[in-house]
């Protein structure tokens, strides 16, 4: 049996997100799965690193599977890539260890979220940046990059219920590059919590523009409470960069 590593890279705009729903042909994991079934002939599940959000893209998204398939990696690659929509790539296919795991062997990741931050709208990034025309100060968003960086428990800048699980990460990088009027933020972590680059992204822009304080990230820290931290932006500007193994 051979296990198959992917590299993905998806437009999310027309998708309800990776995870297969039900019956639903509308999710990044079904479309792949269904041409997967074509290939091999016999039904195949595969196991992506994580979730990402209905309307969310992904530049790098890993995903594992189990085959007996004979083909090569090329060809595998190529049936895929011809027969999937054209907003689904197959960037690469390797061949994994036996026991590689796309989800469980992740040490990290890379996410994006763009801003358009302009008086005036984009007619071509309106699919993949947030539209945001306030004036930001962006000494103040810097200053709680700063606070934001590091051992955390970020349950407050997510929208999980409660859970059991740990809520903390680490954020190893988080910055901010400004491109005329397109703001480029980063994030790397050894992982994240449902919607917690969302939230941290509407929290700083709230931060810019004085509606909230930069001590807020401090604030949410100690309470762990959601209602503290900042509106959850729009997942059309978020992007999977990278996977980490």
């Amino acid at each position: 049996m051979r296990n198959i590593k992917l590299t993905i890279e998806y437009d999310g705009k027309k998708y309800l997100g990776w995870q297969r729903l039900g019956d639903s042909d509308k999710t990044i994991q079904g479309k792949i799965e269904s041409v997967l079934e074509q290939m091999t002939g016999v039904p195949v599940e595969i196991v992506g690193s994580g979730r990402t959000d209905a309307g969310a893209h992904a530049k790098g998204q890993v995903a594992n599977f189990k085959t007996e398939s004979t083909l090569s990696l090329l060809e595998m690659r190529d049936f895929l890539n011809r027969y999937l929509p054209q907003d689904i790539i197959i960037k690469q296919v390797s061949e994994a260890s036996e026991r590689f795991h796309a989800r469980y062997h992740a040490t990290g990741k890379q996410y994006s979220y763009y801003v358009w931050n302009s008086p005036v709208p984009t007619a071509f990034n309106r699919f993949y940046s947030f539209y945001y025309p306030h004036e930001l100060d962006f000494g103040k968003m810097q200053e709680a990059c700063e606070r934001l960086i590091g051992e955390h428990d970020f349950q407050g800048f997510s929208s999980l219920k409660k859970t059991k699980k740990s809520t903390v990460r680490t954020i190893k990088e988080l910055a901010i590059e400004q491109e005329r009027d397109m703001l480029h933020i980063t994030f790397v972590g050894d992982g994240f919590l449902y919607n917690m680059v969302r939230i941290i992204v509407g929290t700083l822009l709230e931060i810019g523009t004085g509606a909230k304080s930069v001590t807020t990230i401090d604030h949410v820290f100690q309470t762990k409470n959601r209602v503290d931290a900042g509106e959850t932006v729009p997942s059309h500007g978020l992007f999977l960069d990278e996977v980490y193994y």
